[in-house]
């Protein structure tokens, strides 16, 4: 595990669409906005039309989150937060200032306490008053209200730090793995 981060500026609809699918797996989750709503988080995209008219999304799973924002003239820049080593298409956020030392590390990163290397994160119940409307989540994910989904994956955050000043710059969903 060799914690990331990279970003990329002014690709194209398509070019996107292609890194969504580069590192999406079966366990990724979606969460999408528009000006005038938000997905909730959801298991599936429903159309590439759908997605052209968003200012902003994020998918998420145990080994990355891909977050990206719509900017001028159909370009869109887009964040890679991942445990998966360095990747040569993204350019890294931060370089160590000595060199032989990892810019990042994870928190949690105490694999006994934390096997998927993830804090729990809740979601809220269907019933919480403080939104308009209920949020969304999808059957198949775990979002802590009650013990009786087990057996699903569960919704988890991991915390991305810089390693010279010890700040918590990022704080990336990911999905809990058995």
């Amino acid at each position: 595990m060799k914690p990331f981060v990279g970003f990329k500026e002014a690709i194209s609809f398509d070019d996107l669409l292609d890194l969504i699918k580069e590192f999406a797996n079966e366990s990724s989750y979606y969460f999408l906005r528009w000006t005038h709503k938000v997905s909730g988080i959801i298991k599936e995209i429903e159309s590439e039309t759908d997605l052209e008219q968003m200012i902003e999304g994020q998918m998420f799973n145990y080994h990355c989150e891909l977050r990206w924002k719509k900017k001028a003239k159909n370009t869109y820049e887009v964040l890679l937060l991942t445990i998966a080593g360095n990747n040569d298409d993204f350019i890294p956020v931060k370089q160590s200032i000595k060199k032989e030392l990892e810019p990042w590390r994870i928190e949690p990163d105490d694999q006994k306490r934390f096997p998927s290397y993830a804090y729990p994160a809740y979601g809220y119940r269907p019933d919480e008053a403080r939104f308009p409307k209920a949020p969304i989540y999808p059957s198949n994910l775990n979002i802590r209200i009650k013990d009786d989904n087990q057996k699903l994956p569960k919704l988890a955050q991991r915390y991305f730090i810089d390693k010279e000043t010890s700040t918590v710059q990022f704080v990336a969903l990911t999905v809990e793995v058995d």
